[in-house]
């Protein structure tokens, strides 16, 4: 594992020819698919691979491609015993490499950090969209090997088939609580490294490979404030909502559809207003949770401004 960083297809991924990204991204996806006993050290190697793969990378739609690759590409197609492992090996770096970044190079690294925080909402909030794909390509392989008089002739079966699943889905979403385990077993990920409200915790225990563990940074200040600035815009494109009729302007206009904790996730925001020692996050993270979405979805309650009673002082007579 010690090699995999100076792999021809962790450097081919910075290649600006689709072509050769896109073989890149397939033998990445490959590898760490037939990996499933990946250690968190293992991974925090190969994203020192990554990350050095992107910082090398040049021209804008090169670094935006290579950015979705690495996360909406990739993410979802990864065993759901290496999620969590993956995820935390990504914050890692990017908290620990922060500030080696010049301003040059600090744009991209902010797009791919928004592309991370949506594609963990994205495979967190609706776990379905995943194993759709992945059964999506298994039967395309399947199709391509049948003749195609039998394809003709199982058409009329398998829409029968695939309306009789949606309704299926739809009766057991609504009936079934959904587990949110993965999704604060993430949330706990955030609130350790990028949304810590410390900058330095001397309780911390060091790393110790034995036990896999890598003591994750807190912070640093410009990835807390970036998080938080694309926190919600991020969450929303993953949501699914019921608008409400007759509603008033100022108040609830949206209904959330399956039951998102939203506690959940607003928590680590919250902590960070509340536990900060540092009064312009404490402001930036209020500032995060004044938004006017919020309060349109019916998370939060807009703040009625009590209008003062002293009259208006006109000076002397």
């Amino acid at each position: 594992m010690s090699d995999v960083t100076k792999t021809p297809f962790v450097r081919d991924l910075a290649s600006s020819d689709k072509k050769i990204r896109d073989k890149a991204t397939d033998s990445l996806t490959l590898f760490l698919r037939s990996k499933t006993d990946l250690s968190l050290i293992d991974l925090l190697k190969l994203w020192k691979g990554l990350f050095f793969c992107f910082y090398h990378s040049d021209r804008p739609l090169t670094q935006q491609a290579l950015a979705r690759t690495l996360s909406y590409s990739l993410v979802p197609t990864l065993p759901r015993s290496t999620l969590h492992r993956f995820l935390r090996a990504f914050w890692i770096t990017i908290g620990r490499d922060f500030h080696s970044l010049d301003r040059l190079r600090l744009d991209k690294y902010l797009f791919l950090i928004r592309c991370y925080v949506g594609v963990a909402f994205e495979v967190l909030l609706k776990p379905q969209s995943t194993s759709s794909t992945a059964t999506a390509n298994g039967g395309k392989r399947k199709r391509e090997e049948e003749p195609i008089s039998s394809k003709r002739n199982k058409k009329n079966n398998k829409n029968k088939k695939q309306q009789q699943q949606q309704q299926s889905e739809e009766s057991t979403s609504s009936t079934e609580p959904q587990d949110w385990t993965a999704l604060e077993s993430y949330i706990n990920i955030i609130e350790e490294g990028p949304l810590c409200p410390l900058n330095f915790d001397p309780d911390q225990p060091p790393m110790n490979e034995k036990e896999d563990y890598v003591p994750m940074p807190h912070g640093p200040d410009g990835l807390r404030y970036h998080v938080m600035d694309v926190w919600i815009d991020e969450l929303e494109k993953v949501l699914e909502f019921e608008e409400i009729e007759g509603a008033e302007e100022g108040q609830q206009t949206k209904k959330i559809k399956g039951g998102v904790p939203m506690e959940l996730l607003l928590r680590p925001i919250e902590k960070l207003k509340k536990e900060s020692g540092y009064k312009p996050v404490r402001t930036r993270a209020a500032e995060t949770l004044d938004d006017e979405r919020l309060v349109e979805w019916g998370v939060k309650e807009r703040k009625v401004v009590e209008e003062s009673s002293d009259e208006e002082w006109d000076g002397f007579d």
